[in-house]
């Protein structure tokens, strides 16, 4: 229900050098002041952290420990239900800590011995380019903060459940891993802003709402339903598609709403000579082409 990396909740950065978020009024938490003091002292966290040295720590406190317990334990339900094998494959791999909330350096230090992945902590809004190129190198930008409490289940943009327990379970598995780096080196390819929001439709298609027929059944690889309690049972029930990545690219999609157009891949074999193909390969004049042959 939300893009990675565009639909973040703004930041401002005060003269005297402290950090704001700007919660919408709808939000959740907007008229909870301990949890608005919690949100602009975690992104502070986020701008002052400089790649190389090790992530600040975020305090959360035992009521977000709570909210991630929660939301980690149901999740593990509809996940053996509906997730992909190498999606519990990699989870099991990673073995995140189920009772509180990881820190984004133990992330890394989980991930890095696995698949070569680290995260970098996200204040808020990354701009496209440095999102998905940094992928190339195996970076991950995420944000810290969590949820509101007062609806564990919900949460109107991507939380450290979502790039935690959707994204990091995926990148600890090799394959994925692989995919998610071409996505960052064909966004580095590109130079022009259509090509690089075409490569990012297909990321959300695939990385984010992904679905892959496996063993009869329709299963989910995509973070953003993986980490979505309510959208993890509907996704079946959408108007399910072929792979096809001039489709991808040229579908609008609605981040308000769950996703009612979903792309399915025959395998992860067949994702990956598909989407990790034309990653591999594309280029701003191929991208063009696929643009004019699907109007």
């Amino acid at each position: 229900m939300f893009e990675e990396a565009q639909y973040f909740a703004p930041i401002a950065t005060q003269d005297d050098g402290s950090v704001v978020v700007e919660l919408a009024a709808s939000h959740p938490g907007f008229a909870d002041p301990v949890y608005r003091a919690r949100r602009n002292a975690i992104a502070g966290l986020a701008v002052n952290h400089r790649r190389g040295t090790p992530i600040p720590v975020a305090e959360y406190t035992e009521q977000e420990h709570e909210v991630w317990a929660l939301v980690t334990r149901e999740l593990a339900v509809k996940h053996r239900a509906y997730a992909t094998a190498e999606y519990l494959a990699g989870a099991e791999r990673l073995g995140l800590p189920r009772a509180r909330i990881p820190q984004l350096q133990e992330v890394s230090e989980l991930l890095e011995p696995l698949t070569g992945f680290r995260y970098l902590p996200a204040a808020g809004l990354v701009p496209l380019r440095d999102f998905y190129g940094v992928l190339a190198d195996g970076y991950f930008h995420s944000t810290q903060y969590i949820r509101h409490h007062s609806v564990p289940f919900y949460t109107p943009e991507p939380d450290v459940v979502h790039e935690v327990i959707g994204h990091a379970n995926a990148l600890a598995h090799d394959r994925y891993a692989a995919l998610y780096r071409l996505a960052g080196e064909a966004a580095r390819r590109v130079e022009g802003e259509e090509a690089l929001e075409f490569i990012s439709k297909v990321f959300w298609f695939t990385l984010e709402f992904g679905v892959m027929r496996e063993g009869g059944e329709l299963r989910a690889y995509g973070a953003g339903i993986l980490s979505s309690y309510g959208e993890i049972e509907e996704f079946r029930g959408m108007d399910i598609r072929p792979l096809d990545v001039a489709a991808m690219g040229t579908t609008h999609y609605d981040i308000t709403k769950y996703q009612d157009v979903l792309f399915a891949a025959d395998s992860l074999r067949h994702l990956e000579d598909v989407v990790g193909g034309f990653w591999a390969t594309c280029d701003d004049d191929s991208i063009a082409k696929l643009v004019a042959d699907a109007s």
